[in-house]
């Protein structure tokens, strides 16, 4: 299998990784999350101009193609800055269900105002105890002259305190945990009945708890058909997965070399420890977890830019997330422990990249949960 990038990939590879080197450096960042919003809006636009937020979209849809290889080779990019701009939740996530499950008025309205920066979305999805089941919603939706009513709560909305729109699966029949019955509905941040509580997750990035009290929108709200929105739901979660598995392959090489870079300086016993042969060896198993890691995940975009069927090409993803999850506890661990204590501290990227690792980790289901739900797949299979 041929992993090396195509000459438009390696160029969207360098262009991005300028930008990450001469525009976004740790103290940038620092600023960037201390600020109102937790993100830079000139970086926003730069990045529209360039053509980047139009990466996961079809042609169709005035896009750059779809390609989650192509995603990947940006994701990486951005995971080595722990970058804070809204890319996954805005674009990736609700960009794409927005895509797969608009109309045309919907899409022809709102896609190319979020390909050129001046549309900000989020998908609320999680609720308190879904523990990743996408299809585990308790946020109901009912009929009424006309409307729908929303009752309900979402949890860890990313992208929920900047977001103009919201992204709201609920459920409109069937079992709490049913896959039918189950719709999305588009919903004004500032609607009447929308309580947004923000707060910055252990990575910086914003996100908020949504509560929607007795919230109505219109039936031209509905994205899809009633009750039929988990298969686009569940597919571009397998695209999101495989991003975030991308964006932590980014930070656990700038973690490797960063370690690397501190062996060489930090002296113990009058020479440097990258000269004890214990260190090296566990240098380099983070290497080789690194290298691991990487290779799954190029796999998995190119599954998913397969015409494989979709049971393997999602088991594909949960492989590459499930080995992601060994690749950051042993990278990351042993990134803060060669540091030593400093390796904790706020003023050292490495405590901010761990952080990071240990939040990708988690977002879209952990090791276990992806380790069960691929050996699901084969069998099922």
């Amino acid at each position: 299998m041929d992993f090396s990038y195509s000459e438009e990939q390696q160029m969207l590879k360098e262009s991005v990784g300028k930008f990450v080197r001469q525009q976004y450096d740790f103290d940038t960042r620092n600023r960037i999350a201390a600020s109102e919003t937790g993100y830079s809006e000139e970086n926003w636009k730069l990045f529209a101009e360039l053509g980047w937020l139009t990466v996961p979209f079809a042609e169709e849809d005035g896009g750059f193609g779809d390609s989650a290889v192509d995603l990947m080779v940006m994701m990486e990019e951005f995971g080595k800055a722990m970058l804070l701009e809204p890319f996954l939740p805005s674009v990736v996530l609700a960009g794409r269900l927005l895509a797969a499950l608009g109309d045309a008025r919907q899409k022809e309205e709102l896609l190319p105002a979020l390909m050129t920066g001046n549309l900000q979305l989020a998908c609320a999805w999680a609720e308190s105890g879904s523990r990743y089941n996408l299809a585990n919603v308790r946020l109901s939706a009912r009929g009424e002259g006309g409307n729908v009513i929303l009752s309900g709560a979402k949890v860890n909305v990313l992208n929920g305190p900047n977001a103009d729109k919201l992204l709201v699966t609920a459920r409109e029949s069937g079992a709490v945990t049913g896959r039918e019955g189950l719709g999305m509905f588009l919903v004004d941040r500032d609607a009447p009945g929308v309580d947004v509580r923000a707060y910055a997750n252990m990575d910086a990035c914003r996100a908020a708890r949504i509560s929607f009290n007795e919230v109505s929108v219109p039936e031209s709200a509905r994205l899809g058909k009633p009750g039929g929105a988990y298969e686009a739901l569940e597919r571009v979660f397998d695209h999101a997965t495989a991003a975030v598995c991308a964006q932590a392959v980014g930070a656990l090489d700038a973690l490797l070399q960063k370690t690397v870079e501190y062996s060489k300086t930090r002296k113990q016993f009058g020479v440097h420890i990258g000269s004890f042969q214990a260190l090296q060896h566990r240098m380099a198993d983070m290497f080789i977890e690194c290298q691991l890691a990487r290779s799954i995940t190029v796999m998995a975009a190119m599954q998913l830019d397969s015409e494989a069927p979709w049971q393997t090409r999602s088991a594909a993803v949960s492989a590459a997330k499930s080995r992601l999850g060994r690749a950051i506890r042993k990278v990351g661990q042993e990134a803060v422990q060669i540091h030593g204590g400093i390796g904790m501290t706020d003023e050292l990227d490495v405590s901010h990249l761990f952080r990071q690792v240990t939040g990708l980790e988690l977002l879209f289901g952990d090791a276990d949960y992806h380790t069960a739900r691929f050996t699901r797949l084969q069998n099922a299979g």
